[in-house]
């Protein structure tokens, strides 16, 4: 996976996005799921990282503390969304490298594999305005329903909706978005009808700016 050649800013909020090379699956098992929430939690609050009980290899120059905050996230089958804030000047490329690296060695190690398990350049959006900040909060926690999962968004394990939507506390930061919404239940109202509207704008192949390029207008 390459590194540096996007550009962050800090302060700002990026919608981050990646799937399997060849669009393969990068999570066949729940433990699967478990190593790369685990490599994403290590590297976003290291403070909270018992270094003598994990890997040493995995815990060499973890970033440092308070240097992003994850707003959302869904891990599907064969890709993953994230929608992050930069805190710091530290570049939102050194997240993603140190996360998918460490899942991908776990993976190649795992399953005996050989070669890139993502591919090379993830993709990333700048959000600009608070609307668009909702509408894709919503566009990542729908993900489950809209690729037709026999499961509630609000019951899928590997989403960040699940917190959002029960009032949990987990990896996430929710109060810029849940600041706007009276409760978990009144968002994920927001969240059903933003869910509508996507499926009508994908069965018309209309993909709007806020959304995702046409490369990858197929990755829900």
């Amino acid at each position: 996976m390459s590194r540096d050649y996007k550009q962050f800013e800090e302060g700002e909020y990026y919608h981050v996005y990646n799937r399997g090379v060849d669009k393969m699956k990068i999570f066949n098992t729940e433990d699967d799921y478990g190593v790369f929430l685990a490599r994403l939690y290590e590297n976003l609050y290291p403070e909270k990282v018992d270094q003598t009980k994990v890997k040493k290899n995995f815990c060499r120059k973890l970033l440092p503390t308070g240097a992003f905050s994850l707003n959302c996230y869904c891990l599907m089958p064969n890709h993953f969304h994230f929608l992050i804030r930069q805190e710091m000047n530290l570049s939102i490329s050194r997240l993603i490298l140190k996360v998918c690296t460490g899942y991908s060695k776990y993976f190649n190690r795992n399953y005996n594999r050989v070669g890139s398990l993502f591919q090379d350049q993830f993709k990333s959006v700048h959000v600009k305005t608070n609307e668009q900040l909702l509408w894709l909060s919503a566009y990542i926690h729908s993900n489950p329903s809209v690729a037709k999962m026999k499961i509630k968004n609000q019951d899928y394990p590997y989403s960040s909706y699940k917190d959002y939507y029960n009032n949990e506390e987990g990896i996430v930061k929710k109060s810029m978005i849940m600041s706007q919404f009276t409760s978990g239940k009144d968002y994920g109202q927001f969240v059903s009808e933003a869910e509508r509207s996507i499926i009508e704008k994908r069965e018309m192949r209309y993909d709007p700016d806020l959304l995702i390029d046409e490369e990858f207008e197929d990755i829900l």
